[in-house]
């Protein structure tokens, strides 16, 4: 008997790009590829792929550790505990990942985005996205469910506070336009951060999709050996450019507090509220953090 065919987990190649407008601009773009991974399908995704592995150390391989919740949870199972945490709902269709996987033994995933469908498969109804911070890699995943949508269902929008402290050259009093378009044939994100209803930053991931397949694999590995490291490596040369270019820096609000406050001990579930005295920037499709023990996890919107 064949194996079942791979129907929904695909390659995807294109660009990302980030433009940072007050108080100093800085832009940059770069190629990149992320792998969409139906977690019914994980199970047989790297069968006689040879570079390429499940579980088990190769050039290019997938470490359940390396993502959300603990590693002895199956991880679609951990994306759905969070999310009936944080909404009260259990995903009831597919869980679709967008993410890197380590290769040469490193990985870094600034974000990783899980997509929820409905029972029938073919609507998202909640995304996940998982964030890790540069320099502290703390962990924290913002749970989407509330969009305002287009016509078609298929284009989402969140509006939110900022819950997670990500990089020290932006500060916390912040909110969050987020904008999604359901994976398809292309996948597209569209993040913007606003500071009193002035646009601060904006980023962009756009990625057209390619079969799944060995041969695909091999290919996109030949053509980006060195993703994972060029991830970070990028990350820290931007901020050498900001810190040449006198970005002012903002401490971890645990530092700022001078307490003995902990990130990852945080509990699951808090609810996140704008800072007092400061309005978000529109509705508030239900945004709130939830965290897991050892690493710092989650906010629903």
């Amino acid at each position: 008997m064949s194996a079942a065919p791979i129907r929904h987990s695909g390659i995807y190649e294109g660009w990302v790009r980030h433009r940072r407008h007050a108080p100093v601009r800085n832009h940059f773009r770069y190629r990149l590829y992320m792998l969409y991974l139906d977690l019914d399908e994980l199970p047989r995704l790297f069968r006689k792929t040879g570079l390429w592995s499940l579980g088990r150390r190769n050039l290019a391989w997938f470490r359940r550790a390396d993502y959300l919740g603990p590693a002895d949870v199956p991880l679609d199972v951990a994306v759905r505990d969070l999310v009936e945490r944080e909404t009260g709902r259990r995903p009831e269709g597919p869980v679709r990942m967008l993410t890197q996987v380590r290769t040469f033994g490193y990985v870094f995933n600034p974000v990783t985005f899980y997509y929820c469908f409905d029972a029938a498969g073919e609507r998202v109804d909640t995304i996940v996205t998982h964030i890790t911070n540069t320099p502290w890699g703390e962990r924290f995943a913002y749970v989407h469910t509330r969009a305002e949508e287009d016509a078609s269902g298929r284009r989402k929008r969140f509006r939110f506070p900022k819950a997670f402290h990500v990089s020290p050259f932006m500060r916390m009093a912040q909110d969050y336009d987020w904008r999604y378009v359901e994976p398809g044939e292309r996948i597209f994100v569209h993040m913007e951060t606003r500071e009193d209803g002035r646009a601060m930053l904006d980023a962009t991931l756009a990625l057209e999709r390619r079969r799944w397949s060995a041969g695909s694999l091999h290919r996109v590995l030949l053509r980006h050996p060195f993703m994972t490291f060029k991830v970070i490596a990028a990350i820290h040369w931007q901020a050498l450019r900001l810190w040449w270019k006198r970005t002012p820096f903002f401490a971890h609000p645990s530092h700022a507090r001078g307490s003995d406050h902990v990130p990852d001990a945080a509990p699951t579930g808090a609810r996140t509220q704008p800072a007092e005295g400061r309005a978000a920037s529109g509705p508030q499709p239900g945004a709130r953090p939830s965290e897991e023990p050892g690493r710092r996890e989650p906010v629903h919107s």
